[in-house]
């Protein structure tokens, strides 16, 4: 699987950006409460505040263009977009939308579509894997798990994307998958102590399966974290996100190599 870099045209309705000036990219991360967007400098910085808006429902491949649209028209221009989605990605296309509906996103193109609507090559990827890029240090095994709405995950190696893996869609105990034993429904059905407890053993359950060196964990409901972690485990902001956006137009191969942007 290779990138595509399937359109070069320029909009009629934005200026083009100096061919001189470094890449500037929109970066998206779209998640199952919010969807937030900021333009990067070519170190990875945002160029001013981000945008948010909450998460529209039904979130259907239509309402989802055109909120990336009308987000991307509140910031300024920019050369190439990333953007961050839950579920499974396969070369620019949607195989699975848990939070959204699979049936309705199964094989949207949603990286082509973005590109005839924005006039930009558009990278798209999985969004807990863009979210690691930003915060791995790209050296052994590195675990990436983000909490919201549902559980997120991404895995690498030496800085390198592993295939993705569902993980919270797998059943972790009391046949719960992790999505329904630490999402965001449980931790409101059960409250926060139980749910500490139940990420508590997640954890645990991550750490013998993987062996990770160091694993990572994000999302908006990261802040609800109250227990010790252990030395090899780090928070991480949820607007690492967006950040992580640059890392996909780092490197020519079909894992773009990770790095921390200074």
């Amino acid at each position: 699987m290779r990138w595509v870099q399937r359109s070069k045209r320029q909009s009629t309705r934005r200026s083009n950006p100096s061919r001189s000036s470094a890449k500037l990219t929109l970066a998206v991360d779209v998640g199952g409460s919010k969807i937030k967007a900021a333009i990067l400098s070519g170190r990875g910085k945002p160029l001013a505040e981000p945008v948010r808006i909450a998460t529209p429902y039904p979130c259907t491949p239509k309402v989802l263009v055109r909120t990336v649209v009308s987000l991307a028209s509140q910031l300024g221009d920019f050369h190439r977009v990333s953007i961050g989605f839950p579920g499974v990605i396969h070369e620019g296309k949607v195989l699975t939308a848990p939070h959204f509906g699979t049936g309705i996103w199964r094989g949207i193109d949603l990286a082509g579509v973005l590109e005839r609507r924005l006039r930009r090559p558009v990278r798209l990827r999985n969004d807990a894997e863009v979210h690691g890029f930003s915060v791995i240090a790209g050296k052994g095994l590195e675990f990436v798990v983000t909490l919201g709405t549902g559980i997120g995950t991404a895995l690498y190696r030496d800085g390198l994307l592993a295939p993705h893996l569902e993980l919270a869609h797998h059943p972790l105990r009391d046949n719960k998958t992790y999505n329904e034993y630490i999402g965001e429904r449980a931790r409101e059905a059960v409250g926060n102590k139980s749910w500490n407890q139940r990420v508590r053993y997640a954890v645990s359950v991550l750490r013998t399966l993987l062996n990770y060196d160091r694993i990572y964990i994000g999302g908006g409901n990261a802040r609800h974290i109250r227990f010790q972690l252990e030395g090899d485990a780090k928070i991480i902001s949820n607007d690492e996100g967006m950040l992580g956006g640059l890392a996909l137009w780092q490197g020519d191969g079909p894992w773009p190599a990770a790095r921390k942007v200074d």
